[in-house]
């Protein structure tokens, strides 16, 4: 589809395109309420409850009051409508104050002023130096003589470098008066979202220019919320409106991800309303037979001898309502605050600012910040995320002369200087390539001085290089580039530039010389895309040998190459290149094809090798975050030896003869099958440990594996865990995450720059770098950071701590929902079966919303151990991992601790308060009472670490109980009247909640002092220490290496969870924290010891991959 825009008449497009008004609300007036109980409504648990909530309605089968469930129902369903409103109502202010801009546009050939949300496709949009561009524009004229003008686009994609736009060729040396009166049509494609690409032909109509079609490409366009820097005035045609516009339909909000807490917890709902029903059944039969049977024998009991068809329902329905708190309702609203808060802890904390930038942690995601204690598998970038992507230039070979051996640095090279100085025509074209092969912009200030700007740190470096060596780029104006060679001026006319592509792996310039009028091409890139078209005859392998040689010593390195071209070749070529340039379908994949056509028979000029220094504390963290059990993989667009030089100095492998690299690699089916055979069995039959085993794979390579050997590949992923990718594009990085996520790994993609978006977004957790490759990356992350080194905090500290929390809450909230549930059930039985509720429905109500949400709520400042100990021991976070907190067995922990209690509080209460003297309500508020006492023991005991907020919370809201019943027994209207002044002066009272709290929680408390004591998880003995201030037992201390193993040195760290195989091949390094559960074992690996790497069987391997892989 084509889109065809009339410049400076926008009647012809008015009714076919949408003006610029700007909508990102989700929500009108009209429709806010029934739109927002859909989607409310859209989830099964919303469902459930809504419909206990209906069927409360009917009196016949209701047990309570309905306002105990509507009640509730309605606070929770009024949070989430007034968080979703608040949110949409900020939306709203953020559209009205951008639609209520004032811009200029030109009318009839005048300039007027109007609102922003009034421009409509063809008009031509007036900017001024600082505007905001309004929508997406072609730029038609610029105050710049040359049609220049500059634009920062750090709203748009993050990077604050300013970029260069130019005018189409056809409106070049416009007069400014002819801008108002200018007629033409530009054919341009549907609107789409990438920000890079915009391929369309302008056309301007007589008596400007004679129908001549002109090409358009992302440089003659600015895009809204784009600035115009550095420039008078400049003027553009409206392409795109309001949310047609680029940055428009990238506007969306990205799919929910959904967490392993979250899965979990849907499984153990799931249970619970299984379990539920089967209840519901059982005692609903029950009801009916005790009706039946012994109810009409009663003469207190009134049934009729005749009832309805549906009396049968009656009992089954009424046990569904009194049970129907088993799922708690408030679970979903109490998750969703909490990890709120977990976010906002991410972004308050100062330990994770980057004092170079003043650049904080920030969580886009606030639902996921669990996932980060149960990361399996990260997944980074090199360049700009373990490096600090500041190129320096630093050797070079040039015509088989290495230059910057000696002292490291190729600008202090006294033969280099020498060769500079001499005038060495092989260093000169060198030097000249590094120059003006580029995209960069030098720009003067006010001093004279020059700085350079572009959008590669690569190309800067060469260009400043050059610049040290008295070849400067000084000025580029239009096609007219000027060099000072040694204080002689030279200019060149940019005939055509063929620009870099991840494909071609290279980017070309054809240049004029002013002076001779010859015709060069210059070229540069990496070595497989330039050294293939060298000049017949000529070798290349002392530059081949250049780029090994630099690579293993991880420089990056770029070959430089020009040819001298014939006038006529050029001519008949660029005729090719200017029709593929103004296709409008494929034209990328036509211009790549044209290019190859001129890209052959070069002169190889030589090698540049360019240093990116690796981040502070970068090997630090991976090596901390390896003894926390995750795996690495290096996902790089560099060279295999570069990457792995950078591999072994980050930590990702060990050295050898410790460590062992294993290369795949081949450019064909049968080589790559060989190779990953090859691989495979050395995996499996290795005697080195698996963490320091890692395989290497080039992007053909992989390219080849995952289209025809992907169950292959995922065994050695499985087997492996260290990989180092080289060579790799965006979308192989994204594959490769999608791989392991099929095995069931939770994954982190971390990067820097534009290109590893669709991995970051592919990815269980997200995590983009601020870096100087600007913002795409972080933008689209769930978490962003200033330096890879605070990984380590965001997971050990924020990811631990949050899952733990995450773990309690939902665990609790089910313990206190059953708790009475459970009581309701056993009063069931002294009441015919017949579904009376014990409580009533304003004590349901505030049991479920105020007494027992307060203390729990605070549990988001507990802390099992102090930050200091958790990064000083990271292999803890295997608990996590393994989801130890939070698994069918520690939630039948919790189960049965409220079973337990549920029969304390009953039989406590029932024996002691069941007398024909005492009424229902004194029964049910001494049960109610009994409940809150063991809740708050409950919270104390499970607490860690407490403070003020926990003590006034836990213990406070005890004395808010009684109070809020001391005033409700004052209401003579209640229901309640004068019970608690009664309660509270009698002894017995006192007695059952004593005797309550000491019968429910000792056995509780004798259990965790046992386990304590006698089988100790490493968490404990931690606990210990810190408690003590003693130091933590060595490793010799605790466990005992396994056999047929010898600890190393490298393996003695202060707390290692090592341990001797137990029976049935099971590790008990697994000591759960809630509750035993020793069948449990860490998800996706298999039957045997679950952290694989300290063990060295090879049969778990297997059978961990066939368990686990999925046959893709």
């Amino acid at each position: 589809m084509k889109r065809y825009v009339y410049i400076n008449d926008d009647e012809l497009s008015h009714n076919l395109y949408c003006d610029n008004r700007i909508s990102n609300r989700k929500y009108t007036i009209l429709n806010f309420l029934p739109k927002n109980l859909w989607e409310q409504f859209s989830r099964f648990m919303n469902q459930y409850f809504l419909l206990i909530a209906c069927l409360q309605l009917w009196p016949l089968i209701t047990p309570v009051n309905p306002a105990s469930t509507w009640g509730p129902l309605i606070l929770i369903f009024a949070v989430s409508a007034t968080k979703e409103a608040w949110d949409d109502y900020n939306r709203y202010l953020s559209d009205k104050k951008a639609n209520e801009k004032e811009v200029w546009v030109v009318k009839d050939g005048i300039k007027k002023h109007i609102q922003a949300q009034d421009v409509h496709v063809g008009n031509i949009v007036w900017l001024r130096e600082n505007d905001e561009v309004p929508c997406d524009l072609v730029l038609l004229g610029t105050s710049d003589p040359q049609g220049l003008c500059y634009i920062e686009t750090s709203a748009l994609d993050g990077e604050t470098d300013l970029k260069t736009r130019v005018i189409p060729s056809a409106c070049m040396g416009m007069d400014f008066e002819l801008l108002h009166k200018m007629k033409g049509v530009i054919e341009c494609p549907c609107p789409d979202r990438d920000i890079r690409r915009f391929d369309a032909n302008l056309r301007l109509f007589p008596p400007f220019i004679d129908n001549d079609l002109c090409p358009l490409t992302i440089n003659n366009t600015t895009l809204q919320s784009c600035y115009l820097r550095n420039t008078e005035w400049a003027c553009g045609v409206s392409v795109y409106t309001g949310n047609e516009t680029k940055l428009g339909m990238s506007r969306g909000v990205p799919e929910p991800k959904l967490t392993a807490v979250d899965a979990m917890i849907d499984k153990l709902t799931g249970a619970i309303f299984v379990f539920q029903i089967v209840v519901v059944v059982v005692l609903g039969i029950a009801g009916n037979v005790w009706k039946d049977m012994e109810s009409r024998k009663q003469w207190y009991v009134q049934y009729p001898i005749e009832g309805p068809w549906y009396e049968l329902l009656v009992i089954p329905l009424r046990f569904e309502l009194l049970c129907s708190i088993m799922i708690p309702i408030s679970i979903k609203v109490s998750l969703d605050l909490v990890k709120s808060l977990y976010a906002k802890f991410i972004d308050w904390d100062e330990e994770m600012v980057d004092l170079e930038t003043g650049t904080p942690a920030r969580a886009a995601n606030t639902a996921i910040s669990e996932d980060l204690g149960q990361v399996e598998y990260i997944l980074t970038d090199k360049t700009g995320t373990l490096t600090e992507n500041k190129m320096i230039f630093k050797r070079c070979c040039i015509g088989g002369i290495f230059y910057g051996n000696e002292n490291g640095d190729a600008l202090k090279d006294s033969e280099l200087l020498n060769s500079v100085t001499c005038g060495s025509p092989d260093v000169m074209r060198f030097l000249t390539v590094m120059a003006v092969c580029n995209t960069i912009t030098p720009i003067k200030s006010k001093n004279g001085s020059i700085s350079y700007k572009g959008q590669s740190q690569d190309e800067e470096a060469l260009v400043r290089a050059a610049a040290q060596m008295h070849v400067s780029f000084i000025n580029k104006s239009t096609n007219i580039l000027e060099i000072n060679f040694n204080g002689i001026m030279v200019q060149y006319e940019v005939l055509d530039i063929l620009e870099f592509t991840s494909d071609r792996k290279r980017m070309s310039i054809v240049l004029k010389d002013c002076k001779d009028g010859k015709i060069l091409l210059l070229s540069k890139g990496a070595d497989e895309s330039i050294l293939p078209l060298a000049l017949t005859g000529q070798q290349t392998r002392s530059f081949a040998e250049a780029v090994e040689h630099y690579a293993q010593q991880g420089l990056r390195t770029l070959c430089l190459a020009w040819r001298e071209l014939e006038e006529d070749e050029y001519i008949e070529w660029s005729l090719i290149f200017k029709e593929a340039n103004s296709s409008l379908v494929d034209r990328e994949w036509k211009v790549a094809e044209v290019c190859q056509r001129l890209e052959k028979n070069f002169e190889i000029l030589g090698v540049a090798a360019i240093e990116d220094r690796l981040q502070d504390g970068v090997p630090e963290t991976i090596e901390t975050l390896r003894k926390a059990g995750i795996n690495f993989w290096m996902l790089t667009g560099d060279k295999q030896n570069t990457a792995i030089q950078i591999a072994l100095s980050c930590n990702f492998v060990s050295p050898e003869p410790k460590g062992q690299l294993l290369l795949i690699n081949g450019k064909t089916e049968d080589e790559v099958c060989r190779s990953l055979e090859r691989v495979l069995l050395t995996m499996r039959i290795t005697n080195s440990e698996p963490r320091d085993v890692a395989f290497v794979i080039d992007g053909w390579a992989l390219e080849i594996t995952l289209k025809h050997y992907r169950k292959a590949f995922t065994e050695l992923a499985i087997l492996s865990r260290t990989a180092i990718c080289c060579r790799v594009t965006p979308s192989q990085k994204a594959q490769l995450v999608e791989l392991l996520k099929t095995c069931e790994y939770r994954t982190l993609a971390i990067g820097d720059g534009g290109n590893d978006v669709r991995m970051i977004q592919q990815a269980d957790i997200g995590v983009g770098i601020s870096g100087r490759e600007g913002l795409q990356a972080a933008r689209a992350a769930d978490y962003s950071i200033g330096k890879f080194r605070f990984l380590k905090r965001l997971i050990l500290v924020h990811g631990r701590y949050s899952y733990n929390r995450t773990a309690f809450l939902s665990q609790y909230s089910f313990y206190k929902s059953l708790l009475i549930c459970f009581i309701q059930i056993l009063f069931s039985f002294v009441s015919g079966v017949s579904g009376t509720s014990l409580f009533n429905s304003v004590s349901l109500m505030a049991y479920n919303v105020f007494y027992t949400s307060i203390p729990v709520a605070v549990n988001v400042l507990d802390k099992d151990l102090s930050e200091k100990t958790v990064m000083q021991h990271p292999q803890i976070l295997f608990y996590c991992q393994a989801g130890r907190l939070l698994n069918p067995s520690t939630f039948a922990g919790w189960f049965g601790r409220s079973l337990f209690h549920a029969i304390v509080v009953f039989v406590i209460t029932l024996h002691a308060y069941a007398s024909e003297r005492s009424e229902m309500e004194e029964v049910s508020m001494v049960a109610l009472s009994g409940c809150i006492w063991l809740q708050a023991f409950v919270v104390a005991i499970e607490t860690n670490s407490f403070t003020t907020l926990q003590h006034l919370a836990v213990w406070g809201n005890l004395v808010g109980f009684y109070v809020i019943n001391w005033i409700v027994s004052a209401i003579p209207s209640s229901g309640m009247y004068t019970i608690m002044f009664r309660l509270c002066r009698q002894p017995s009272y006192w007695i059952s909640i004593g005797l309550i709290v000491g019968a429910g929680m000792g056995p509780v408390l004798a259990l965790k002092y046992l386990r304590y004591t006698y089988r100790p998880s490493k968490i404990n003995v931690l606990q210990q220490a810190e408690r003590l201030g003693g130091p933590i037992l060595s490793l010799g201390s605790i466990v005992e290496a396994p056999q047929g193993r010898v600890a190393n040195e490298k393996d003695m760290t202060p707390l290692s969870i090592i341990t001797s195989q137990a029976k049935n091949n099971r590790n008990p390094v697994y000591e759960p924290l809630l509750s035993d559960s020793p069948n449990a074992t860490r998800r996706s690996l298999g039957s045997g010891t679950p952290f694989e790497f300290f063990q060295t069987s090879q049969s778990r391997l297997s059978s961990s991959y066939s368990r686990n892989c999925k046959d893709n």
